[in-house]
């Protein structure tokens, strides 16, 4: 087990190292129960996310609070206006997505996209697609997933689906579904796992909603 110091220590050096973003307006701030707080600034919302997709990287990470804000550079503010056209276009252009499926509005900055879609990584990808243009200082992603599948095939699939991945210990997750939620409980090695699990998860036809309740610490494997 690390110590809060040493996790605060491999935190710094795994955003130092990541070269998408400038960590030096970043403070990182580590609980007893491996718990990251974020502070400070970056100099887009990209970035924002980028830094928590870092933080997650590191081993012993348990959790996250992203408490940075988005303070642009000189020259990249851009009005509404011009924001809503710019994500409009860039999603229209996105061959994931189906056309017209996703609707825009931006307030400060801020967007938010409201709609209704197949698949979880359409969701995703919607969101990573405006979260890299100029201006953008936050993303509200309200799109849902639509059922297309009958409830009763989808914990089925959801296993299968664990069993087949190499990155997960499916002995180690409990899969429960409510219709077209999916349920998950039990414990993981790392956050990566905790995340390929959720993505696997999602990947299953049907399935509207993941609450992933995953854990992290170490396991027991036999013949270990």
């Amino acid at each position: 087990m690390k110590t809060p110091s040493e996790l605060q220590r491999d935190v710094m050096d795994e955003l130092e190292f990541d070269p998408r973003f400038d960590a030096s307006g970043i403070g990182v701030a580590v609980s007893d129960g491996g718990v990251v707080t974020l502070t400070g600034h970056v100099e887009s919302y990209a970035a924002k996310v980028a830094t928590e997709n870092a933080v997650k990287r590191v081993k012993g990470v348990k959790g996250v609070a992203n408490d940075l804000s988005v303070r642009l550079w000189a020259g990249t503010e851009r009005d509404d206006t011009d924001i809503a056209h710019a994500a409009v276009n860039a999603l229209a252009w996105n061959t994931w997505l189906p056309r017209d499926a996703v609707t825009v509005t931006v307030k400060n900055g801020w967007v938010t996209l409201e709609g209704s879609l197949d698949w979880q990584y359409q969701r995703e990808d919607a969101r990573a697609t405006v979260a890299h243009l100029t201006g953008v200082k936050g993303v509200t992603n309200l799109t849902t997933v639509k059922a297309t599948v009958a409830p009763a095939a989808v914990e089925n699939s959801v296993k299968s689906a664990f069993q087949r991945s190499a990155s997960i210990d499916a002995n180690h997750v409990h899969v429960e579904t409510i219709g077209g939620r999916v349920i998950l409980r039990g414990k993981v090695r790392s956050w990566v796992e905790r995340d390929d699990a959720e993505r696997a998860a999602w990947s299953v036809a049907g399935v509207t909603q993941v609450d992933n309740d995953l854990s992290i610490g170490v396991t027991e494997y036999a013949g270990i």
